[in-house]
């Protein structure tokens, strides 16, 4: 059954959910998951994408945009639609809604930054894992004021 884990940034900055995606798939890129970055749309795709490039020197995370065919077998993937079949280790979750898919997943990773809209969503997600039996894991993040 799938592992559901909620990250809880302690206040909402600029940039701070991104920079915990940065770390989160770092994190797990070095211990040989796959990864699947699902967005809200394609410009935060995008901007994911810029960051994982820049987000620490002297690391290199392979990853792609997009859940094209050629994309596949990149470790780390990022789009704001269904990833392709072979995706199904970690997805890091960053919609306000549970995605259909998430149950093919291994674990899913959630999120949440400290702004109460954020909070009040990711709530309502809490619950959804919760009243179908998922296990859930809550960890709280701090991040420095570099974002890393």
């Amino acid at each position: 059954m799938t592992r559901v884990d909620f990250y809880l940034l302690d206040h909402a900055t600029e940039g701070g959910r991104d920079a915990a995606v940065c770390k989160l798939t770092h994190k797990a890129f070095r211990l040989n998951h796959r990864v699947y970055i699902l967005t809200h749309d394609h410009e935060h795709a995008q901007q994911i994408d810029r960051l994982l490039w820049i987000f620490s020197a002297g690391s290199f995370i392979p990853h792609g945009l997009g859940a094209r065919p050629a994309d596949a077998e990149m470790p780390v993937l990022i789009g704001c639609e269904e990833p392709p079949p072979a995706c199904e280790d970690v997805l890091i979750q960053l919609t306000p809604q549970v995605p259909e898919f998430f149950s093919r997943f291994q674990r899913v990773a959630e999120i949440v930054d400290g702004s109460d809209g954020e909070k009040t969503l990711a709530r309502d997600r809490f619950r959804f894992y919760r009243d179908r039996g998922y296990t859930l894991q809550t960890h709280n993040l701090t991040l420095d004021p570099t974002g890393a």
